[in-house]
């Protein structure tokens, strides 16, 4: 496995401060975040997924943790309407990455992104580094620095 992806490059040219860690992804999982959570050993709320969601029929990517995102706080973090989830081929379009391994960095158009706000009660996240089984390890202030992205509650 490749430890250099367009999100680790992204992080690299922005000069955030990360490491990276793999771990073998398990497509079969019924949850792929608590899966990767347990499989680098953290507690769950340290290890994020990212989601790609339509609010108001424009693309955004939102951060949680591996709970379920309420649409009606995603839409309302984006002064928005409604929010629901993106079609998985959509996404997968838009990003340039493959579901399982969607990295909220260098995906190919940048989209307003939201981090869960509790999320900042955590020194170190975990966040998908652009491919699956790669995870980033970074502080959550540093990711949402590089994303210019905004903190709000999201999970349900």
């Amino acid at each position: 496995m490749s430890k250099t992806t367009r999100a680790t490059q992204t992080l690299a040219k922005a000069g955030v401060s990360f490491t990276v860690h793999s771990y073998d992804y398990d497509p079969g999982a019924e949850r792929v975040g608590l899966q990767a959570a347990d499989a680098l050993g953290e507690d769950p709320s340290r290890v994020l997924k990212t989601l790609m969601a339509e609010m108001d029929g424009k693309p955004v990517c939102c951060i949680v943790p591996d709970r379920e995102v309420s649409m009606k706080k995603l839409a309302a973090a984006f002064a928005g309407k409604s929010a629901n989830m993106m079609k998985p081929a959509e996404a997968e379009r838009l990003t340039g990455y493959h579901v399982g391994g969607i990295s909220p960095f260098g995906q190919r158009k940048s989209v307003p992104t939201a981090i869960e706000e509790a999320a900042f009660g955590e020194a170190l996240v975990y966040i998908n580094g652009g491919q699956r089984g790669l995870q980033v390890r970074l502080a959550p202030k540093d990711a949402q620095a590089a994303l210019k992205a905004i903190v709000a509650p999201l999970i349900a």
